[in-house]
C-alpha cells in the first residue's frame, strides 16, 4: 500500500535544469515551434486567444508564451474522466471540480487548461477562472510531458496552488506534490495497483491502474 511521504521516491520528476522558452515564443509541444498568427506586440496576451482558430488543437498561454498541443488520445481522456469522478464524489460543498477545457487566467499573459482542477466555489467567475486553484491535475502524454513537468509545474507553484498531481497512464502512476514554503515537495507516489491516500485538497484514495 502506498502512503503519503515527505521524501522523493520513484516517480516522474520535473527537470529543474530545463531551458525555458523566451517570452513571446510560440511553442508547439508536439513538434517544432511554429508561427500561428501575427500580433501587434511582442508578448501573447489572453486577448490574442480569442483570435485563434477552433481547429481541435489546445492553445495555452504561459507568461507570454503560446503553447500549442495536439488533441489528446483516448487513454488520456479516460484517465481524466475517472479522476474527475473520484474527486467529484468526495468534493466538499464549498469546492467544485472541473475538467478541461476550462481557462485559468491568473494574469493577462497566462491562460492554462489543467486536465482536472478543483477551485473554491466563491472564486468561480462567469467565463474563466482567475483566482487560486486548490488543485491542478495533469495527465501526461508524449506531446505534453515537458509542458506538464516543467512549465506548468513551475507556474502552478508560483501561483500558490496548494497541490499538484501528475498522472502517467503509461506506467500507470500518480505523483503528488504539495506546496511548502513556496515550493512543491513530493508527498506521495503510487504505481500500478498500489493505493495512494491523498489529503489535499481533501482526502481521497487513488489506485493508478484503475484510472486507465
Amino acid at each position: 500500500m502506498a502512503t503519503m511521504a515527505t521524501h522523493p521516491v520513484q516517480s516522474v520528476r520535473p527537470a529543474e535544469d530545463a531551458v525555458l522558452p523566451d517570452v513571446g515564443d510560440t511553442v508547439d509541444v508536439g513538434g517544432a515551434p511554429r508561427s500561428l498568427m501575427p500580433r501587434d506586440s511582442y508578448e501573447w496576451t489572453v486577448d490574442d486567444l480569442e483570435q485563434l482558430p477552433d481547429d481541435g488543437l489546445q492553445y495555452e498561454l504561459l507568461d507570454g508564451i503560446l503553447l500549442v498541443s495536439p488533441a489528446p488520445v483516448l487513454v488520456h481522456q479516460r484517465a481524466i474522466g475517472r479522476i474527475f469522478l473520484l474527486l467529484e464524489r468526495a468534493c466538499p460543498d464549498e469546492m467544485e471540480v472541473f475538467v478541461a477545457p476550462v481557462d485559468w487566467q491568473p494574469d493577462r499573459r497566462t491562460s492554462l487548461q489543467p486536465d482536472v482542477l478543483v477551485v473554491r466555489k466563491d472564486l468561480i467567475g462567469y467565463k474563466n477562472l482567475t483566482d487560486r486553484l486548490e488543485l491542478a491535475v495533469e495527465v501526461l502524454s508524449p506531446s505534453t510531458r515537458r509542458k506538464d513537468l516543467v512549465l506548468k509545474y513551475s507556474k502552478y507553484a508560483d501561483a500558490g496552488a496548494p497541490s499538484y498531481w501528475v498522472v502517467d497512464p503509461q506506467e500507470p502512476s500518480v505523483t503528488v506534490w504539495d506546496l511548502q514554503d513556496g515550493r512543491y515537495v513530493q508527498v506521495g507516489y503510487a504505481q500500478g495497483s498500489d493505493p495512494l491516500t491523498i489529503r489535499l485538497p481533501y482526502e481521497i484514495t487513488v489506485i493508478p491502474a484503475a484510472l486507465v
